[in-house]
């Protein structure tokens, strides 16, 4: 088995690809890098400007609402570069009407986040502090004293 894997992708089925592409664009800073239509199925490629050869997110259309409950835990984690940008996204959310955690801190590994559901129903995260991303570095400080 090859230790040099590393993951690239990942594609989900959406009921409404036009909303999904949407939400992504306006809360993920997204945007999409190809697109393909048959006469059965749309495919959408989606990146973070810069990060196209690093990691994608595929939407394909056909797809069902998950209907996850509030409790749920299984998401999408993106990094954001302070706490005020955690609750930014969480007040535009609300305003859209996905929120569905609010602000929160958390021991770290965790940090500060909030938690969103896109139009098909997976939950998105959004997070300043934990080791992947903005923030990792004063966590890391205060790990070694």
């Amino acid at each position: 088995m090859s230790t040099s894997a590393r993951i690239t992708h990942l594609a989900l089925h959406v009921t409404d690809m036009a909303a999904c592409v949407t939400f992504y664009q306006d809360f993920c800073g997204m945007r999409i890098i190809h697109e393909r239509h048959s006469s059965r199925q749309t495919i959408s490629w989606m990146a973070e400007p810069g990060r196209e050869r690093d990691f994608i997110f595929v939407l394909m259309d056909g797809g069902q609402d998950l209907n996850l409950p509030d409790n749920d835990y299984r998401h999408f984690g993106f990094a954001l570069d302070s706490r005020e940008a955690v609750d930014r996204i969480a007040q535009q959310a609300e305003k859209a009407g996905c929120l569905v955690w609010a602000p929160r801190d958390e021991p770290f590994p965790v940090g500060y986040y909030c938690g969103l559901r896109d139009p098909n129903g997976n939950y998105v995260e959004f997070s300043y502090g934990q080791p992947l991303g903005p923030g990792a570095d004063a966590f890391e400080q205060l790990l070694q004293g």
